[in-house]
């Protein structure tokens, strides 16, 4: 008998390939970003991009894809903007949701800065590493391993969010969902974590984010994050 254990990673809550989860990363990328120019030109490619995905998760991109061909870049913009920026419980900032501003985030957001900094990336100073956008394009496009651990850490949260889009009945919601489907279920554990962090809410001490600092170079030439 072996005296050694392997620890299996656990099933995603969807069974699909590993091509099919990166592209789910690299689709909700996409579309959790600001909803500019270059991702609304984008449209036709994001339909057939998410033809080829599994039929279990295929259904809510489509109708977020839908909403984004029929709805104006004005009004899509300013959704957006009241969605993810002026609701304090739908921030796309994983960290804000334990350590709000505090000096605490800034000490979090250095994990995510040594995992990208570790597959050889930097980002530039438009965005916090722990933008869900920046996230799941690492995941997707250059460490599926490293961006898959740090998803994997944040599923509390990003159940709650999916869950606080759900209720605002945003068509994001669908998004999100997509992007846990790619994960392990939540577990026990996880429904508590999500309780406290939906009682408590993020922490209100307004004192900056002096221990992070950004800097120059990954994803460069993107569209910044907003």
């Amino acid at each position: 008998m072996s005296l050694l254990k392997l620890r299996r990673r656990p099933e995603p809550a969807v069974a699909m390939a590993e091509r099919d989860r990166r592209l789910v990363w690299r689709l909700a990328a996409l579309l959790l970003d600001y909803p500019g120019e270059q991702l609304l030109a984008m449209q036709d490619e994001l339909a057939s991009a998410v033809g080829e995905l599994p039929v279990a998760v295929r259904p809510g991109l489509e109708a977020f894809l839908l909403h984004l061909r029929t709805t104006g870049a004005i009004a899509l913009a300013q959704a957006y903007v009241e969605t993810f920026d002026m609701r304090r419980r739908a921030s796309l900032h994983l960290t804000f949701y334990a350590y709000g501003d505090t000096r605490k985030r800034g000490m979090a957001l250095l994990r995510f800065k040594h995992a990208y900094r570790q597959a050889g990336v930097e980002l530039d100073d438009t965005e916090l590493p722990d933008h869900l956008a920046v996230l799941l394009e690492f995941a997707a496009t250059v460490d599926p391993i490293g961006g898959e651990r740090l998803l994997g850490e944040h599923v509390p949260v990003l159940e709650l969010l999916r869950l606080s889009l759900s209720d605002s009945d945003s068509p994001y919601a669908a998004v999100l969902a997509a992007v846990t489907s790619t994960l392990p279920p939540v577990t026990t554990a996880d429904r508590r974590r999500i309780a406290e962090l939906a009682a408590q809410g993020p922490p209100e001490e307004e004192v900056g984010l002096e221990p992070f600092s950004m800097d120059p170079t990954m994803f460069n030439g993107a569209e910044g994050r907003r």
